[in-house]
């Protein structure tokens, strides 16, 4: 009896070792916009298959600064204009693009604090006019929401002004600032406004302001586990993955 419990011993720690050497860990180069609800699925992900992911984190910039250093990437998660060009530079397999959903920009506050009314262009446009400061991300960095709300600022004919008072973020969450006390207010992607502690989500932008930004995840061309990392892409767009995504602040993407 001893004997026999003690192959099978030997045998379920053989399994379990051949079951660790087959699970993968995934490198997810991602937009900061996505990183909370990805981070979600990824953890379930584990639970069911055993392979793990590891986000690097950053603007679109600074993802296409990493893939020319040739750092080990099997799937990139971006906006998806941003990955049409990775596939056009050969960065992301052809065709394997599949959208993820769409992110609109919001005004975030200190919570506590008085919220302002942005539910129209002109209030929103007074309302930034009196704010002590903002914080949005820098446009320089290739921040999606910073280039649309720096754009934003100029077709309401405040840019100027606004410069003054404005403190730009190079990562992050601007809303950071915010929740410091540096900022009044935040503008930024609804889903990287939404995590933030000690700030609240005061709303989305007016319907004639509004800009959404799609994302779509892609698998690395130089991937070393793109099975895996195929299998990852399915796994966030899957129906059940919706509530997720939802509750980020993200609009999933149609079937």
């Amino acid at each position: 009896m001893r004997k026999t419990l003690g192959f099978a011993s030997v045998l379920l720690v053989a399994l379990a070792a051949s079951s660790a050497a087959r699970a993968a860990e995934l490198n997810l180069f991602t937009a900061g916009a996505m990183q909370e609800a990805e981070k979600e699925l990824a953890a379930e992900f584990a639970r069911e298959t055993g392979n793990t992911v590891k986000f690097t984190v950053g603007t679109v910039g600074q993802i296409q600064a990493k893939l020319k250093e040739g750092a080990p990437v099997d799937i990139i998660v971006v906006s998806t204009p941003a990955l049409q060009q990775l596939e056009m530079s050969g960065d992301v397999k052809a065709l394997s693009g599949i959208a993820l959903g769409r992110i609109g920009i919001g005004v975030g506050a200190k919570d506590g604090a008085p919220v302002p009314d942005i539910s129209t262009s002109a209030k929103f446009r007074d309302a930034m006019l009196k704010a002590k400061a903002v914080t949005y991300m820098d446009p320089a960095v290739g921040a999606s929401s910073g280039i649309a709300t720096a754009k934003i600022m100029k077709d309401l004919g405040i840019d100027e002004e606004m410069a003054k008072k404005t403190k730009l973020a190079q990562a992050g969450y601007s809303a950071d600032k915010v929740a410091s006390g540096e900022a009044q207010y935040a503008i930024q992607n609804m889903s990287e406004i939404v995590p933030v502690k000690g700030v609240r989500l005061v709303g989305p932008l007016p319907a004639d302001l509004q800009v959404f930004t799609p994302y779509s995840a892609g698998i690395a061309s130089k991937s070393a586990n793109p099975n895996e990392a195929a299998d990852f892409v399915r796994f966030m767009r899957r129906e059940s993955a919706d509530r997720v995504w939802t509750g980020a602040g993200i609009e999933p993407a149609g079937r």
